[in-house]
């Protein structure tokens, strides 16, 4: 019974805001409601699946139990801000449009934003691996390395906390590309936490494990890639997802104040031209790819850290 109750309030939101787009007249001048009601109707068949699928199994359903609430809110929510910004034009126009011309975008333009997406994942995919890659190796050192610690950790703590953007004069002056400077401010976000983490994992391994593994013959570089790195995983996992929101926003002011293109660079344009419809669209589309981006990081740390799993579950139903 709880089950079906969740299924009603899950779908009955969308339902909703779904029948007062088709019924209710548009008093604004222009838009289009198509893509917003297919976007509707898509997230009703989604849930409705999602329903069917977790049927089958208690897991699944309490687990759909457990969010019905927010998704009739979150129906609800698009139902009155559809009401207010498209259909009677309460909310004041151009800062606040309704829901109908921000996903018109998405059909619109469709092109110049794949465009404008592409220029951002891949200053992002580059900056951002090139950060990972940077902090992890400088952990190693600092943390395996009595010497490189005495060396680099000044320099680590001391450059890690100034904020990526202010190094963009000294970017833009020295690389010869915008891309290539959006790059290296955006690997400077992943390498003092990554770097700090890194180091810190490497550091905090109990030497009972060095010492079995002297027993067997276990060399230094066996140590470092079999016990202390494997060690520091779980706390490299933890300044990358750190990192992660650093590099997006970097990312995005990056874009905004020296790039030739991507999400930060259309939001200024749209905002020159008061286009703030624009804006939303761009909004919407950063917080889809930075929840993607979250969840292949959690992907990939459940299956670097498989071996957790057991441990984790254990100790939380203890």
């Amino acid at each position: 019974m709880k089950f079906i109750i969740s299924t009603v309030m899950t779908l009955s939101g969308f339902l909703l805001a779904e029948i007062v787009s088709v019924i209710v007249p548009t008093k604004s001048p222009g838009v289009d409601d198509r893509a917003y009601r297919v976007i509707l109707a898509g997230l009703f068949i989604l849930y409705l699946g999602m329903a069917a699928y977790a049927a089958f199994k208690p897991e699944r359903r309490e687990k759909f139990n457990k969010r019905a609430p927010f998704r009739l809110a979150m129906g609800l929510a698009l139902m009155v801000w559809d009401l207010l910004g498209t259909k009677f034009l309460i909310l004041p126009m151009p800062f606040f449009p309704g829901p109908s011309q921000i996903t018109w975008v998405f059909v619109d333009e469709r092109g110049l934003l794949f465009g404008h997406i592409l220029f951002s994942l891949r200053l992002y995919f580059f900056g951002f691996t090139s950060g990972v890659i940077l902090g992890v190796g400088t952990g190693v050192l600092i943390g395996w390395f009595a010497r490189a610690n005495y060396w680099i950790m000044p320099i680590l703590k001391m450059t890690g906390v100034i904020p990526a953007v202010a190094w963009m004069p000294f970017a833009l002056t020295v690389f010869p590309s915008s891309l290539i400077a959006g790059c290296f401010l955006v690997s400077m976000c992943g390498w003092f936490p990554i770097g700090f983490q890194t180091a810190r994992g490497i550091a905090n391994t109990p030497k009972v494990y060095f010492e079995v593994a002297e027993t067997i013959g276990g060399k230094e570089w066996y140590q470092l890639f079999h016990i202390a790195l494997p060690n520091a995983l779980p706390s490299i996992f933890t300044g990358v997802a750190t990192a992660n929101g650093l590099a997006f926003t970097t990312l995005v002011m990056t874009e905004m104040m020296g790039a030739r293109g991507g999400l930060g660079y259309y939001i200024n344009w749209a905002k020159a031209w008061s286009s703030y419809y624009k804006v939303y669209a761009a909004i919407i589309i950063m917080a889809v790819l930075f929840s993607l981006i979250m969840k292949l990081i959690a992907f990939i740390q459940g299956r670097a850290l498989i071996w957790q799993r057991g441990l984790v579950n254990e100790r939380v139903s203890n």
